[in-house]
């Protein structure tokens, strides 16, 4: 599939863009706890000891499973790990835990056949399964392409011969970072090469009349996986496929770092109603895993339940393999990046500046300088002036609260317009108003205006009385079941409209109240947790789309702080605005060579002042160059105590002692010259 394949597609990857309804798939059988059809979104997660290790492996398998795990993925890497899978699942029988095993599978066909007749599902990656993966850039004529897929079907027919005979599911899961080179040469590392990838093993199944799969489309990169999973279910249903989805986001990190991005990538699949089952990769005990996932999960439990009416015209389009679309039309392409273009207003918000981030603090002391320490600006009383973090917000909404103390010159005060009317100096002040009074305001400011709105307005008399000028700027809000769609649909109608006005998005979300969001699901879950997984998938999902000219996150439970935190890591995760280090780490698994958790806090340690630097961290070759796609540095387990560094995709330093590897990796960086000392900003 080239780019001129993508134009002719539709953008119908989902039941519906403007209400939440379940894409509804193939039901697959793994053991006794069936996927996809009307099954409740699964959740699994993988185990981090050696296979070989029996007892740790049945041990650390039970933790999974009491913490809400109902797969269990475990690597096979030869055929004795393979064959030790037996013995696992005999102990875990014995003890009363029947959850379905899946083995993990790269480079070994013989494994995957020998892990085949003993778990309920195999794993296989169609990028290095029977094929090259050696970076190597090669044209490959027709017959040639052909004659590679003839190869690779001689060797992947086995395989599903014994899944059939011994009613063994098969995932078939591509990642975006190995994909094979025969697939690199003709469609490059996009995410049409990654369905492509994974369409031509789908099809070798079929023509064996094996139909027992589910498919996965990760990548590290949100952006990147959502367009993926996207693009492969439109191409699935034009081909009269709908297998279930495995939904995840490869080495998504550790802390609210890994959270925040899974949450994205995955989050912003849920809300469309696509996921039958999902894993969360943080580099943490796997353990920690399924909380995060059934958290982000409970939320459509809930919603489903008041959908119940699109869930079943969901299944009826999903059964006839075809699916049922928004009421308009839009210019948007939702396989490939492109920001909505809007003008700039006063040189500030809207064009090509990044989004803005908005912070609440009229209900904080405003006679302390230090209250602006949760926004990103530190104050020094010694020095009377403050110091700006790197995540340092844009604008601080006071509502009708007037500080007693100067704010730092680039940090712009919001006031409701009432207010506003009454300073005696409003410089770096600007109004809210309601759409009613800005229609009926006399005093307007010369630079910013934002006006409050909701979907529903843009329907409405009074929005065709709005004076446009550029210095307008929306700030939408939603009340909405389905908010995300809903302020979706007002991009889309601005869009038919030709309007260019910057837009704000802003969510508010006040857990355990009784509503969607804050439903009683959610009572076991902190709202700190509540607050990095939604705010994550409802403003995620529109900015991996490039609608969205800034974020304002408000949630009276949580700190200040803490939403400052939240609202730079979802910038960051979707690639709008970068603000700190990008650490892209594997989970974990029984071929890493060393702990990646200690490894990597202790990369962390010396690294997270580099702005802008993505670095991989990876425990095996197999999550090596490949999966750290994008990485500029990686750092690769390849032997007992033994690392290779990378520069991009090119190893540049091999199997050094893993006690010299961190002083060696700045040794790189400082040689490119892409180091920085530590050394604070300061501002008057």
């Amino acid at each position: 599939m080239n780019i001129d394949a993508i134009k002719l597609l539709q953008g119908r990857y989902c039941n519906s863009l403007t209400e939440y309804s379940r894409f509804v798939t193939r039901e697959v059988a793994i053991g006794d706890v069936p996927m996809g059809g009307n099954n409740p979104i699964r959740i699994q997660s993988m185990t981090t000891t050696d296979t070989m290790d029996t007892i740790g492996t049945v041990e650390q398998s039970i933790r999974m499973v009491d913490a809400g795990c109902e797969y269990v993925r475990i690597t096979a890497p030869s055929i004795k790990e393979a064959q030790n899978l037996a013995e696992i699942k005999k102990q875990l029988r014995q003890r009363g835990y029947t959850v379905p095993l899946v083995a993990d599978i790269h480079f070994t066909p013989n494994a995957a056949e020998v892990a085949a007749r003993i778990v309920e599902k195999v794993r296989v990656n169609p990028g290095n399964y029977a094929d090259k993966k050696k970076f190597d850039q090669i044209d490959y004529t027709d017959v040639q392409y052909q004659g590679e897929l003839e190869r690779i079907y001689q060797k992947f027919a086995p395989l599903v011969k014994i899944c059939k005979e011994y009613g063994t599911a098969m995932r078939i899961g591509t990642n975006h970072g190995s994909l094979s080179d025969r697939i690199m040469s003709r469609y490059g590392d996009t995410p049409q090469g990654m369905v492509e990838s994974a369409m031509e093993f789908m099809r070798m199944c079929e023509t064996l009349n094996y139909y027992n799969l589910v498919i996965s489309m990760k990548s590290s990169n949100p952006q990147v996986m959502v367009q993926a999973y996207r693009l492969l279910v439109e191409t699935m249903v034009a081909e009269g496929m709908n297998y279930p989805l495995h939904l995840g986001v490869t080495e998504a990190g550790d802390g609210e770092d890994g959270r925040i991005k899974s949450s994205v990538g995955i989050g912003t699949l849920l809300e469309d109603g696509l996921g039958d089952t999902v894993r969360v990769s943080l580099t943490e005990e796997p353990e920690a895993e399924a909380p995060v996932a059934i958290a982000l999960v409970e939320r459509y439990v809930e919603r489903s339940r008041k959908s119940e009416v699109g869930s079943r015209k969901s299944e009826i389009r999903s059964q006839k393999n075809g699916l049922d679309y928004s009421p308009f039309t839009t210019h948007h392409s939702p396989y490939e990046y492109k920001k909505r273009h809007t003008y700039e207003a006063n040189a500030f918000i809207g064009g090509h500046m990044v989004p803005r981030v908005v912070i609440d603090l009229s209900q904080k002391n405003l006679k302390d300088p230090a209250t602006l320490n949760d926004a990103g600006y530190l104050y020094s009383p010694l020095l009377d002036k403050y110091t700006m973090a790197e995540q340092s917000v844009d604008f601080v909404y006071l509502a009708d609260q007037l500080p007693s103390f100067n704010f730092p010159g680039n940090l712009k005060q919001l006031y409701n317009y009432s207010t506003w009317q009454k300073l005696a100096d409003k410089t770096n002040c600007h109004p809210v108003f309601t759409l009613q009074e800005y229609i009926t305001a006399e005093d307007r400011s010369s630079k910013l205006n934002l006006v409050s709105i909701k979907n529903s307005d843009i329907d409405s008399h009074e929005f065709g009385l709005l004076p446009f000028d550029q210095s307008l700027i929306f700030v939408l809000e939603t009340d909405a079941l389905h908010g995300m769609a809903d302020q979706r649909s007002f991009f889309f109608k601005m869009d038919e409209l030709g309007l260019d006005v910057p837009v704000i998005i802003k969510r508010n979300y006040h857990f355990g109240v009784g509503s969607d969001d804050n439903s009683l699901l959610t009572a076991h879950h902190s709202p700190l947790t509540n607050l990095q997984l939604y705010a994550s998938t409802d403003l995620g999902a529109l900015l991996v789309d490039g609608f969205g000219d800034g974020i304002w996150i408000d949630t009276p439970q949580v700190e200040t702080k803490v939403i400052t935190s939240t609202a730079f890591g979802i910038l960051q995760a979707t690639r709008s605005r970068i603000s700190k280090t990008e650490y892209i780490s594997c989970p974990s698994c029984g071929r890493t060579l060393f702990d990646l958790m200690v490894t990597t806090q202790m990369i962390r340690s010396r690294t997270s002042h580099l702005k802008g630097l993505k670095i991989g961290i990876m425990g095996c070759i197999v999550n090596g160059p490949g999966e750290m796609a994008d990485a500029d540095y990686g750092y690769v387990g390849s032997g007992t105590d033994k690392v290779t560094l990378y520069r991009g995709k090119e190893a540049v330093k091999k199997n050094i002692n893993s006690a010299n590897a961190l002083d060696e990796l700045i040794g790189i960086i400082k040689e490119d010259g892409n180091w920085i000392e530590l050394e604070e900003l300061s501002i008057n």
